[in-house]
């Protein structure tokens, strides 16, 4: 479970304007932060199947999120993939 000072940290960091709450790149970078909580969760307890329901959604939102600012902004989208380490080497 994100914070508020951490989700606002997240906020700061990738925003595109000076106002910007909710843009693909900071939702991108929100649910990529849930994720890595959400494994971290799951490595100590391998059996809590309603939380891996819940990762795997979180995962195809972030697909799809992805996909579509490659789509608008391949500029934006391989920025963002760096910053947070998501291309396949």
């Amino acid at each position: 479970m994100l914070t508020i000072k951490k989700k606002a940290k997240i906020i700061e960091e990738f925003k595109v304007h000076k106002t910007d709450t909710g843009s693909t790149d900071v939702q991108v970078a929100i649910l990529s932060e849930q994720i890595e909580q959400l494994v971290k969760h799951l490595k100590s307890h391998p059996k809590d199947n309603h939380s891996r329901r819940g990762l795997l959604k979180m995962v195809a939102d972030r697909k799809t999120l992805m996909n579509y600012l490659a789509k608008k902004n391949k500029r934006r989208h391989n920025t963002l993939a760096g910053k947070l380490d998501l291309k396949k080497k």
